[in-house]
């Protein structure tokens, strides 16, 4: 288990540095420093992922323009959860919340997918001082009680069953069955062939990457966090603007993109022709989406005062 781990921790190293948030360590990579005058972004990514899932975005080119900042959520990638850190959606909200701080960002646009939309709403409604905007890509925004096909294996109630099979199966079977998994995920679309790498994707069947995924599974399963959110989400004062395939097997686009815009006049919602992995599957045009939600930020900035 432990060379199959340093093996996969060799063809995914880490990219970033780490920071230090609540006692947890914090993996984080940075582009570019905002000379051209763009308000900083952050990336937050889903469940089973990490920083990686943004990398067929064009990074650089934005970095030109923005500070940049991708994170590996608690648990995930290389960023570390203690147990007795909380894994329940706003816990993770109020570590972004305070990584934000940390790194001195002023006003960013807070870009979540998946768990991570989930988590940027979180932000927004308990933390709204630490975000200009958000821009969601295919969110999790509303209760569901039925586990998505890919992430099943992921569902393991007990917490000495999950230490047992993070400790024993999960390497050999994530590995045996990683081509599956990620089928069920890009559905109906087709798996680039260097995701496993160039995406992260080997790192989630490490022993920690499958016991932590498992563990957020069940804390959005055993916490009120969304179901709370759900009624607070007309008092959203954040403008937020929503992306969604179609065609997306793994979180309805009517059921939590369409629902969520009904909620709230601060919400848009675009839906394009794709399925869950857009920033992926569709680089273009989530780079012309997000940077359409970018220029509505700048241009509803205040005017500086005069001195």
């Amino acid at each position: 288990m432990r060379r199959a781990t340093r093996r996969i921790e060799q063809a995914v190293p880490m990219d970033g540095r780490l920071v230090d948030i609540d006692g947890e360590r914090i993996h984080y990579a940075e582009y570019g420093h905002g000379d051209g005058g763009g308000p900083p972004l952050v990336f937050v990514h889903g469940l089973c992922g990490q920083m990686r899932n943004f990398a067929y975005l064009p990074l650089e080119a934005l970095a030109r323009e923005h500070r940049v900042i991708l994170i590996d959520r608690p648990g995930s990638g290389y960023s570390t959860r203690g147990a007795q850190t909380p894994a329940n959606i706003r816990a993770q909200a109020r570590t972004v919340a305070r990584l934000i701080a940390a790194l001195g960002l002023e006003a960013p646009v807070l870009v979540g997918h998946s768990l991570g939309g989930a988590i940027a709403l979180a932000v927004a409604l308990d933390h709204p001082e630490s975000v200009a905007r958000l821009a969601l890509i295919a969110p999790l925004t509303h209760v569901q009680t039925e586990v998505p096909k890919a992430f099943r294996a992921l569902a393991v109630r007990s917490a000495r069953v999950r230490r047992f099979m993070a400790r024993t199966l999960a390497t050999p079977f994530g590995l045996a069955t990683s081509s599956a998994t990620l089928k069920a995920v890009f559905a109906p679309e087709a798996v680039p062939a260097d995701f496993r790498t160039r995406g992260g994707a080997l790192l989630s069947v490490r022993p920690k990457g499958f016991y932590n995924a498992s563990l957020d599974l069940a804390a959005i399963e055993d916490s009120d966090d969304l179901e709370q959110m759900e009624q607070r989400y007309a008092d959203l004062m954040i403008p937020v603007d929503v992306l969604f395939g179609r065609d997306d097997i793994v979180l309805d686009w009517m059921r939590h993109g369409d629902a969520l815009r009904r909620r709230s006049s601060h919400v848009t919602l675009e839906v394009v022709d794709g399925g869950h992995m857009l920033p992926v599957t569709a680089p273009s045009a989530t780079d012309a989406w997000l940077r359409a939600s970018i220029a509505r930020t700048t241009q509803a900035a205040p005017a500086p005062r005069a001195a």
